[in-house]
C-alpha cells in the first residue's frame, strides 16, 4: 500500500504557468510573493486531481502504483481486482465487456469483480436514511474529495455527512468476506482521490491503480484484446450500481425520487461550483435540501481518466453499457447476493482536521487591492486568477498562498511599466553607449601616451648611475632601474628576468629591516632621509628616501660608496639636459604615476640634490 505523498511537482517540465494554483480549490499548491517556486501543502490536499488535469505540460504528478501490483501478481495469493463501472466510457475501444475481463486475469487476477454491486449495496442504505428523514439534512458521502474537504475547511457541518462507506469500501468488504484477509484486493478506478481513501481502512484494499495505469501494464505486458478469450465478471454481479458513475446513479440504484417538486435532494456536480454549493451548505438555513455532490463531473470524468473530453458521450456510453448488463443479470442470483451480504457493516465515521487559514486583518487587504489596482472592484473580478472576486484574490495574496503577479490586469499593467521603464533605460543606455565609445577612445589615446611616457621614464632612470627605486605606500615597487637591481643582489636579478623592473615587488621581501624601515618612516612623517651609509652584503650602500607624493608616493637612491663615483657636475647636467629636452614628457610621466609634472621634476631634483649633498660632504 502507498505510503508516499499522492501529489509531486517535476520541476525539470514545469513552465511556471500557475495553472496548478489556479485550479486548486484549497490552495494546498502556492507560490510565495517573493519567489517563482511552487509549494505542495499535503495537509490541506483533498487529492481532487484538479491541479494534474489542468497541468499542460505534465509536471504535477500522482503516485504510480501499477509496479507494485505487479509484484503482488507474482504472488501465492489471491488476487482479486474490483473495477470502477466507468470502465464503459475508459476502455470504448473495447467492444465487448468480457474481453476486458478477460485483459484484466490475463494480467494474472484470478478474479474480476464491478464495484457496481458494492454500490447496490450503498444505495440501499441511503434509501433507509433518506426514507427515514427527521429533519436532519444529509450530505453523500461517496466521493472522497467532498468528505476530505469539509473535514479541513467546514469541520463546522461534519456531522452532515452520511456516515457511510463509499461503493468502493462495500465492494472490498464484499471481497474480503469471501476471499479472506490474505487475499490481494486491487481496485482500478478514475478516481484519485480514492488512492488517498484507503488509507483510512487499514489493508482491507492493497493497493489502487488509475485506467491510466492500467493501460500501460496492457501495453507493457502485450495485452490486448484479440489477444485474451472471453471471461464473465465474478459474482456478485451488480445491476443498478452501474449507472454509478453518473452523479445520479446512487439514486437511481436506490430507487429514490429526485426529480424537482417531488424530492428534498439537490445533486450537484463538477469543480466550477464545489465549494460554493459546500459553503451555502454550511451557512444559508433556508436551504432545505439534502445535498447530493461530487467533486467531478460524475466519475466517468475522473481526472485518472483517459476520456474525459466529452461528458454528454461518456454519459451515453455508461448508460448503454449498464443496460446491456441489465439483459444479462441474474437478478434471483443478485437479490439473493443482496441478501447474503446487506448483514456486512458499511458504516463510517470522519475526523475532523481543521486547516482554516484565519482571515488577514482588512487593513492588509486593502493594502494589497490598492497594490493591485483594485481598491473599487473589490466584489467582481475577471476571474482569470482563478478565484470568484478580486476581494478574496488579495484576502489569499496577503496569506501569502498566491503572488499578486496571478492578477492579469496588474500584471500588464506592470508590464507596460516596465515597458516604458526600458524605453527611457534604452534611451540613456545609448547615451551611455556613445560616451563610453568616447572614453575609450579617449583611454587609448591616453594609453599610447602613458606608454611613451613609461619608455622615457624608464629610459632617464637608466641614465642615472646609482640605483632608483620608486614605491607605493604599500612599499610595493612601481619603478626601478637596472643599478638598483645590480645593486640589491641576485636575487632581484632572478625576479626581474619574470618582472622587468621588478613592478609590484614587495621592496620589505628585497632589502634588510634596516633599510626598508627608512621607507616606512618616510611614507608615515612625510620627511626626507638623507645620507645613510648601510652595510649591505659586501657593499656599503649611501642610501637617500624622499616624499614624491606625501603619504603615497616615496623614492630612493643607493650609491655604492665601494665604486668609482661619478662627478656631480656630469651627473647634474645629465639630468638637467633631460628635464629641459624631456619635461613634456615628465609630465606625461607624472600622470603615469599619479604625479603632476612639477611632482615628476621634484622627484628628479630630490635625486639632484641627493648628489649635492653627497659632493659636499666629501669636500668637508
Amino acid at each position: 500500500m502507498q505510503t508516499k505523498t499522492l501529489i509531486s511537482l517535476n520541476k525539470d517540465l514545469c513552465t511556471k504557468c500557475f495553472a496548478c494554483v489556479r485550479a486548486c480549490p484549497t490552495k494546498a499548491i502556492t507560490t510565495k510573493s517573493t519567489s517563482n517556486d511552487i509549494e505542495i501543502n499535503h495537509g490541506r490536499c483533498i487529492a481532487c486531481g484538479n491541479c494534474y488535469v489542468s497541468c499542460g505540460p505534465k509536471a504535477i504528478q500522482y503516485l504510480q502504483s501499477h509496479q507494485q501490483v505487479l509484484q503482488y501478481l507474482k504472488s501465492e495469493d489471491k488476487c482479486v481486482a474490483i473495477v470502477d463501472p466507468s470502465i464503459a466510457s475508459e476502455f470504448p475501444d473495447i467492444k465487448d465487456y468480457r474481453n476486458f475481463v478477460g485483459m484484466i486475469k490475463a494480467l494474472g487476477f484470478d478474479y474480476v469483480n464491478e464495484i457496481s454491486f458494492g454500490a447496490d449495496l450503498i444505495a440501499r442504505e441511503y434509501k433507509k436514511i433518506l426514507e427515514n428523514f427527521k429533519g436532519k439534512y444529509i450530505i453523500t458521502s461517496n466521493c472522497p474529495p467532498v468528505y476530505e474537504y469539509i473535514e479541513k475547511f467546514q469541520p463546522n457541518i461534519a456531522d452532515s455527512l452520511a456516515k457511510i462507506d463509499s461503493p468502493m469500501i462495500a465492494t472490498a468488504k464484499v471481497m474480503r468476506e469471501i476471499h479472506g484477509e490474505n487475499a490481494i484486493v486491487v481496485a482500478i478506478t478514475p478516481c484519485l482521490a480514492q488512492k488517498k481513501e484507503i488509507l483510512r481502512y487499514n489493508n482491507l484494499i492493497s493497493e489502487i491503480i488509475s485506467f491510466e495505469e492500467l493501460r500501460v501494464l496492457f501495453n507493457e505486458n502485450n495485452i490486448y484484446e484479440n489477444s485474451v478469450e472471453f471471461s464473465e465478471f465474478d459474482q456478485p454481479i451488480g445491476s443498478k450500481g452501474s449507472l454509478f458513475p453518473l452523479s445520479t446513479g446512487i439514486l437511481d440504484a436506490a430507487a429514490i425520487d429526485y426529480t424537482p417538486g417531488s424530492s428534498k435532494i439537490i445533486t450537484r456536480e463538477g469543480p466550477e461550483n464545489f465549494v460554493k454549493d459546500i459553503i451555502d451548505f454550511a451557512n444559508l438555513n433556508e436551504i432545505k435540501h439534502h445535498l447530493n455532490i461530487f467533486y467531478c463531473d460524475g466519475c466517468n470524468m475522473g481526472p485518472c481518466s483517459s476520456h474525459k473530453s466529452s461528458y454528454l458521450l461518456n454519459h451515453s456510453q455508461v448508460v448503454n453499457y449498464y443496460e446491456k448488463r441489465q439483459e444479462l443479470l441474474d437478478k434471483k442470483v443478485w437479490s439473493e447476493n443482496l441478501t447474503k451480504f446487506q448483514g456486512l457493516d458499511f458504516t463510517r465515521g470522519f475526523t475532523i482536521n481543521d486547516m482554516r487559514i484565519a482571515p488577514p486583518p482588512d487593513k492588509k487587504i486593502k493594502e494589497v487591492l490598492k497594490l493591485l489596482g483594485k481598491e473599487n472592484h473589490t466584489e467582481v473580478g475577471c476571474k482569470s486568477c482563478g478565484y470568484d472576486n478580486c476581494y478574496d484574490f488579495a484576502s489569499d495574496v496577503a496569506k501569502d498562498l498566491v503572488k499578486p503577479e496571478m492578477c492579469v490586469s496588474f500584471t500588464l499593467n506592470n508590464r507596460q511599466e516596465f515597458i516604458n521603464k526600458l524605453t527611457a533605460a534604452n534611451v540613456k543606455l545609448a547615451e551611455t553607449q556613445k560616451a563610453l565609445e568616447e572614453s575609450e577612445a579617449k583611454l587609448k589615446k591616453d594609453h599610447a601616451n602613458v606608454q611613451e611616457s613609461m619608455s622615457l621614464t624608464k629610459a632617464i632612470l637608466e641614465k642615472i648611475p646609482s640605483g632608483v627605486v620608486i614605491v607605493d605606500e604599500k612599499l610595493k615597487i612601481i619603478q626601478s632601474n637596472t643599478r638598483f637591481i645590480e645593486l640589491i643582489g641576485k636575487e632581484a636579478k632572478e625576479i626581474n628576468e619574470i618582472i622587468p623592473g621588478l613592478i609590484n615587488a614587495d621592496i620589505k621581501t628585497l632589502l634588510p629591516h634596516q633599510i626598508y624601515n627608512h621607507f616606512s618612516f618616510v611614507i608615515q612623517k612625510n620627511e626626507n632621509v638623507e645620507n645613510k651609509d648601510i652595510q649591505f652584503d659586501d657593499k656599503l650602500l649611501n642610501v637617500s628616501v624622499f616624499p614624491i607624493k606625501k603619504g603615497k608616493i616615496i623614492g630612493a637612491v643607493f650609491k655604492n660608496l665601494y665604486q668609482p663615483e661619478i662627478r656631480k657636475e656630469e651627473v647634474v647636467a645629465r639630468i638637467n639636459d633631460v628635464i629641459e629636452k624631456n619635461l613634456g614628457m615628465v609630465q606625461k610621466i607624472g600622470f603615469l604615476l599619479g604625479e603632476g609634472a612639477s611632482e615628476t621634476e621634484r622627484m628628479l631634483n630630490s635625486i639632484i640634490q641627493s648628489y649635492d649633498n653627497k659632493n659636499v660632504d666629501k669636500t668637508k
